[in-house]
C-alpha cells in the first residue's frame, strides 16, 4: 500500500502530474509499479510486477509505462536501491533545460547529496522521441546516475532513487523544493551551496527513520490518506 500512497503523495506535492511513475523493488525479483495510469489515480489493483528486464510477470494484459525500462536498468546495477521515481516537475526543468548545476542550498535538500549529474540522451543516441524506452537507453541512464541519489535528464525531467519508499518520497520532494529555493536565490544573488560536510551530516540526520516517519505522516495527512 505504501507504493500507492507514494504515487498519491508525490502527485499532491506537484512532483508527479499526469506523467511520471514510482516503483519499489520486489521481495524476491524484479519490481512493482503501477500500470500506465496517472499517479494521482493509482490504486492497489493497478500495481503490476515486472522482472529485471521490465517484462510483465503473470497474466496481466494491461499496458505498462513505456519508460519502465528506467526502473529495471537501475535496479539491475544498484542493489542498494529499493525505490525509484521518474518525474518532470516544473521545479527542476530549468536545470534540465539550461544544464546549470543543481546544488544543495537547504538543509533538507542535503538528502539528495552534493551533486546531481545531467544525462544527455541526444549526445548518447542522437535525435530520439526523448523517452527512455530501450535497454540501451536505460543502461546509459543508469551509468550516468552512478552512485548518486538523483540524475537530471536533459530537457526531460529527473530520476530519484531511495533505500526505501519513504526515503524516496522525502528525497524527490526535496530535490524539487531545493530547486525552487535555488532558482529564487539566483534572482537576487549568487547562492551559497552547502559544504560537503554539511551535506553528509544534515543528509544523514534527515534520513533518520524517525524523521522519515514524521515526514511520511505529514504528507499522508496533506494528501488525505491517513483516515
Amino acid at each position: 500500500m505504501e507504493l500507492v500512497h507514494a504515487n498519491r503523495i508525490l502527485a499532491h506535492e506537484a512532483v508527479l502530474d499526469a506523467f511520471g511513475h514510482v516503483s519499489i523493488r520486489g521481495a524476491k525479483t524484479g519490481y512493482h509499479i503501477s500500470r500506465s495510469r496517472s499517479p494521482e489515480l493509482v490504486a492497489l489493483d493497478d500495481i503490476q510486477h515486472y522482472d529485471a528486464d521490465s517484462k510483465i510477470i503473470g497474466s496481466d494484459t494491461r499496458g505498462g509505462y513505456l519508460e519502465r525500462i528506467i526502473h529495471g536498468a537501475i535496479y539491475r546495477v544498484r542493489p542498494d536501491v529499493r525505490a525509484i521515481c521518474h518525474f518532470h516537475s516544473p521545479a527542476i526543468m530549468p536545470f534540465c533545460v539550461t544544464g546549470r548545476p543543481w546544488v544543495p542550498v537547504t538543509h533538507v535538500g542535503a538528502t539528495v547529496g552534493m551533486n546531481v549529474p545531467l544525462w544527455d540522451e541526444q549526445a548518447a543516441f542522437g535525435d530520439t522521441d526523448m523517452l527512455v524506452s530501450t535497454r540501451e537507453q536505460g543502461a546509459s541512464l543508469a551509468i550516468a546516475l552512478g552512485q548518486h541519489s538523483a540524475v537530471l535528464l536533459r530537457n526531460h525531467g529527473a530520476v530519484v532513487v531511495g533505500g526505501s519508499i519513504r526515503e524516496l518520497v522525502m528525497r524527490s520532494i526535496q530535490l524539487c523544493r531545493n530547486a525552487d529555493v535555488l532558482l529564487q536565490s539566483l534572482a537576487i544573488g549568487e547562492p551559497r551551496a552547502l559544504t560537503p560536510g554539511e551535506v553528509a551530516l544534515s543528509g544523514a540526520k534527515n534520513l533518520d527513520p524517525r524523521v522519515l516517519e514524521r515526514v511520511w505522516d505529514y504528507h499522508l495527512s496533506r494528501a488525505g490518506l491517513n483516515a
